[in-house]
């Protein structure tokens, strides 16, 4: 197809520079270029609205095609006008047209090598989704990250390191990444995740209380604050390092447990210690990411 447009933009160019001069009929080309643009105008900015709403690249990458033939039909039009008061232009309207043509052709041929080749996605989005994967808990970095081009879409393979040597904790976390990435990155079409299992000497462990220093709570998401500890499980579970963060959600009315749930796994626990018996929305995103809920804290009876 890019082929074909761009072999038809150098024969209008052609025809522009070596044609023979013609002059053409007004009456029947002014208002069907009149009517053309204003359609293709109308087209372009309804798509473009709708791939925008939809969040879809492919809708708003056509939309932009059309609003570019508008640019060519508009350059048409004009040497229309010109040519109905007398002034040839004809020639420079057609060679501005070829313009057009060619670099929608050459467009095309570039984004059709991108997909035969296998081209990468840009950097800003890679690491956009770099840091998203390594804010999740469990994770402890990208070793690698390898995209290529599908249809304007990509497809990436990432190899990340996990602080487990549970299989079933890694291969948990890594379902979860492959069904987050495409739902936080549109363009994403497809990412797999390759777990490499590992165990850091220090684990980060939260326990929900009512106060600094106050007594445990029984819920997470009706917790004011929460202990953050720094375990070294190397030397007998010894906590190296205590502080309280203060939950921002426990006041919230609708939608407390998930708000608190993720707001818990911005925190990159490997932990959460969460006595009562039933288990709510915030703990069932813990466990779904991944992240070892306990019952009971270590000595405690």
């Amino acid at each position: 197809t890019s082929v074909a447009i761009l072999v038809a933009a150098c024969e209008i160019g052609r025809q522009a520079l070596f044609g023979p001069e013609r002059l053409p009929n007004v009456a029947i080309a002014l208002p069907v270029a009149l009517v053309s643009l204003v359609v293709t105008l109308g087209f372009g900015i309804v798509q473009l609205n709708a791939g925008r709403r939809l969040n879809s690249t492919a809708l708003q990458a056509d939309a932009r095609d059309y609003l570019a033939d508008c640019l060519s039909t508009a350059v048409v039009l004009l040497g229309l006008v010109a040519g109905y008061f007398g002034f040839a232009v004809d020639r420079w309207a057609a060679g501005a047209v070829s313009l057009f043509v060619f670099r929608a052709g050459g467009h095309l041929m570039v984004t059709a090598l991108k997909d035969l080749l296998d081209g990468a996605m840009d950097r800003d989005t890679e690491r956009e989704i770099i840091r998203m994967v390594e804010e999740y808990p469990r994770v402890t970095k990208v070793k690698r990250c390898l995209s290529r081009t599908a249809g304007g879409r990509f497809i990436i393979d990432m190899d990340v390191v996990l602080k487990t040597r549970s299989h079933q904790v890694a291969d948990q976390v890594a379902d979860r990444l492959e069904v987050e990435i495409p739902e936080q990155f549109p363009r994403v079409v497809m990412a797999r995740i390759r777990p490499h299992y590992g165990r850091e000497d220090i684990i980060r462990r939260l326990t929900p209380v009512t106060r600094p220093e106050g007594e445990v709570v029984e819920h997470l998401a009706r917790a004011p604050w929460f202990l953050l500890e720094l375990v070294d499980e190397t030397a007998g579970n010894k906590v190296v390092r205590r502080e309280y963060v203060e939950n921002p959600h426990w006041r919230e009315e609708r939608k407390k447990g998930f708000l608190t749930g993720r707001w818990l796994l911005s925190l990159k626990p490997d932990q959460v210690f969460a006595p009562g018996p039933h288990e709510g929305t915030a703990e069932a995103l813990l466990r779904e990411a991944g992240v070892e809920v306990k019952k009971s804290r270590p000595g405690d009876q």
